[in-house]
């Protein structure tokens, strides 16, 4: 496959950005899109030319680093993450554009790498449980009732790549944010900290500059995981009942 690119280049965080257009030849359908990335580093490197930065890490489909928007898609064409998708997504002869997330609360840091610290702190805020150290209890030791467990487990899927805030037209991390509340909040071992989670996160969540949910349901169509929409109404119901509970 040949292929043109037309890809974010961006020095640093306050440097102007700008697409550049690069030619690459030799694709195979069966590469993924960061080994086509690869080949086309490889070129630049041999031509003396700097690399394109992109985040990766397991290259799996686990870890999230692969944050892209091709085409204007979180992910690409494909609901899965960007190191899964593969090049036969595409045709021979076609022109990709490849851009970072888009997202005050994702500033660039160089190409298309981008800062989601601001991830790291929403957790950080209350995606904890209260729960003594030492050898782990029975798996029996406490009863979940199964639509609980399944419904935790559902929700523990986030890997928080971002694609729900990249594809979200205001930039909202509610999808997200829903995702690590409600994964806990079902739970017994969630209990201690339900109304403190739900309030101190979300309020991590405005602080970090991320917008308004206007549910259009972008972000439930763009998640690799499949985390569904409704989970935003179950963290809004919750948010209602801790501000009820502390106002009391």
């Amino acid at each position: 496959m040949k292929l043109t690119l037309r890809v974010w280049r961006q020095q640093n965080a306050e440097a102007p950005g700008a697409m550049a257009t690069y030619e690459v030849d030799g694709i195979s359908q069966d590469m993924s899109f960061l080994e086509m990335l690869d080949t086309l580093n490889e070129e630049l490197i041999l031509s003396g030319d700097e690399p394109v930065a992109f985040d990766h890490d397991c290259r799996e489909g686990i870890c999230g680093a692969c944050s892209l928007v091709i085409n204007g898609d979180a992910h690409g064409p494909e609901r899965t993450t960007t190191c899964q998708l593969h090049m036969r997504s595409f045709d021979d002869g076609d022109t990709i554009d490849i851009e970072p997330w888009r997202a005050s609360a994702f500033p660039v840091v160089k190409d298309l790498v981008v800062d989601r610290s601001s991830f790291d702190r929403i957790i950080q805020s209350g995606g904890y449980i209260s729960a003594p150290t030492g050898t782990a209890p029975d798996a029996h030791a406490t009863p979940v009732p199964k639509p609980d467990a399944d419904s935790a487990f559902e929700h523990a899927e986030c890997i928080g790549c971002g694609a729900c805030v990249a594809a979200c037209p205001n930039g909202s991390a509610m999808l997200f944010t829903s995702a690590k509340i409600n994964h806990l909040n079902v739970l017994p071992q969630g209990a201690p900290e339900r109304e403190t989670r739900v309030l101190d996160m979300v309020a991590t969540m405005d602080d970090e500059g991320f917008g308004g949910c206007t549910l259009t349901g972008e972000c439930a169509t763009a998640c690799p995981k499949g985390i569904p929409l409704p989970s935003i109404t179950a963290m809004n119901k919750e948010w209602l009942r801790a501000t009820r509970k502390v106002r009391r």
